[in-house]
């Protein structure tokens, strides 16, 4: 079956940006001018997936006014002849989007869970918030056409440094086929000088509907939640589970460093920031070096 549906986990609470995140939910803080959100929606869509359920908490309503109509904004828009802006409003409501809660904040695993029943009997992508891939092709897409030729759940890695895999998901490699990474074991957060490899997890699923049933064990594993890794992990033991070290480069936008270092390499892609924002780093590293 090919891969048609896909779920975005956006039922955190986004602690890292408080006081931001009291009031509005961390997948609609703007990498320039555009949510985070989108940026996810974006690459879902540009993959081929024709339908897309968001996982929300409480507070999180603002994310499906976004991907909603603004009736009287557009209309506004459209009186005072400001096309560009209109076409900007109008691409986020083109999306067929559905929505569910996660009534208990349990864990990335049970968000997965708890869309069960949209998903069915099928294969299906997860696209998780806090990384925007950059590549020709995107990044889901590459694992689609991994699961198109092996049919079987494929999960999307990047080697980090050593000193950071405690902060993610770690895979125990047994074989490497060009970027196709058979796997021995998949390890939540290992703790420092721990970790099998290098590899990481790095936010990209093609998952089979059988984790599901790993899932609904409802086991607590790192940080007392139900993790998505652990029942990844069972799923290998009984059917193959591949990893493949996709192309693109991956930004983290869910700390604080990574989303600034986005918001400014976005920013300087946009003609009309990059003079003015070189200008100003300018004068920046001219009065760094005169204070010294």
């Amino acid at each position: 079956m090919q891969v048609k549906k896909a779920i975005i986990p956006a039922a955190g609470l986004g602690t890292r940006f408080l006081p931001a995140t009291k009031a509005m939910p961390k997948e609609m803080l703007p990498i320039v001018d555009k949510p985070t959100i989108q940026y996810i929606v974006e690459e879902a869509i540009a993959s081929g997936i024709e339908d897309i359920i968001i996982v929300t908490g409480k507070g999180k309503r603002s994310i499906e006014d976004h991907f909603d109509h603004a009736f009287e904004l557009e209309a506004t828009l459209r009186e005072k002849g400001k096309q560009d802006m209109l076409d900007s409003v109008l691409q986020t409501s083109k999306v067929e989007i559905h929505y569910i809660r996660q009534k208990q904040p349990l864990g990335l695993g049970h968000a997965i869970w708890s869309a069960r029943k949209f998903i069915g009997d099928e294969p299906f992508a997860v696209l998780l918030g806090d990384d925007i891939v950059e590549n020709d092709e995107p990044c889901l897409a590459q694992l689609m056409n991994q699961y198109d030729q092996t049919g079987n759940s494929v999960i999307g890695v990047q080697q980090v440094a050593p000193k950071d895999t405690n902060r993610y998901g770690i895979i125990d490699p047994i074989s490497v086929e060009d970027k196709l990474i058979g796997v021995n074991r998949f390890v939540e957060k290992p703790a420092v000088g721990t970790a099998p490899s290098n590899y990481a997890i790095m936010g990209r699923y093609i998952l089979t509907p059988e984790i599901f049933g790993f899932l609904g064990e409802h086991q607590y594993g790192a940080g007392g939640e139900i993790q998505l890794t652990d029942a990844i992990q069972k799923l290998n033991e009984v059917q193959p589970v591949y990893a493949y070290e996709f192309e693109g480069r991956r930004f983290d936008v869910g700390e604080k460093y990574g989303f600034i270092e986005t918001t400014i390499e976005f920013a300087l892609k946009r003609p009309e920031l990059r003079n003015q924002l070189l200008e100003l780093f300018e004068k920046k590293l001219k009065e760094s070096y005169s204070n010294k």
